[in-house]
């Protein structure tokens, strides 16, 4: 590399950084943890209400029906070095039809969940991501970040989109 070229290199070099600070300042930046947003925010509590308000009874069900397995499966351990061949192996296959039924039963339960939590979590990332856009255009934000490693408390907006979020709809 010549010694101009090295000059040259050096010079930009030395503006970049010179010129980093000034961006810097007139750059506003905003943070949402979207965690906390999902878990502090009213619209998420509702959503969580919901879920637990439609799913609580099969839920308490399928315990039901766990608790009484397992109190089968129990008397079962108990009463078989005396039951006869017959009535110990009618027994296990009912046990293990009833476990059986009882996986399938949790596996529906999980997936339907799941299915609900998914549309009721999206509703909500939905109107967040309005809040954090009209936030972002009435405040002239630059940039408003989501995922970080490291935000400061000066950036951190959470609060404020919260707020938001817990305003009565206009």
């Amino acid at each position: 590399m010549s010694t101009l070229a090295k000059i040259m290199g050096m010079a930009l070099w030395v503006l970049a950084l010179a010129t980093t600070p000034a961006l810097a300042q007139e750059l506003k930046l905003g943070y949402v943890n979207s965690e906390r947003v999902l878990r502090d925010s009213a619209p998420a509590k509702a959503a969580q209400a919901k879920l637990e308000a439609e799913f609580g009874r099969r839920e308490r069900e399928l315990n039901d029906i766990r608790n009484r397995l397992k109190a089968a499966a129990d008397k079962f351990e108990k009463d078989a070095p005396t039951l006869p061949e017959s009535e110990k192996t009618r027994r296990q296959r009912e046990l293990v039809d009833q476990e059986r039924d009882l996986q399938r039963k949790q596996r529906e339960f999980q997936e339907d969940l799941n299915q609900r939590k998914n549309e009721e979590l999206a509703a909500v990332v939905e109107r967040a991501n309005r809040v954090i856009r009209q936030i972002f255009e009435t405040e002239k934000y630059d940039a408003i970040l989501q995922e970080v490693v490291f935000a400061g408390p000066r950036v951190d907006i959470t609060d404020k989109v919260i707020r938001a979020l817990n305003a009565p709809a206009k």
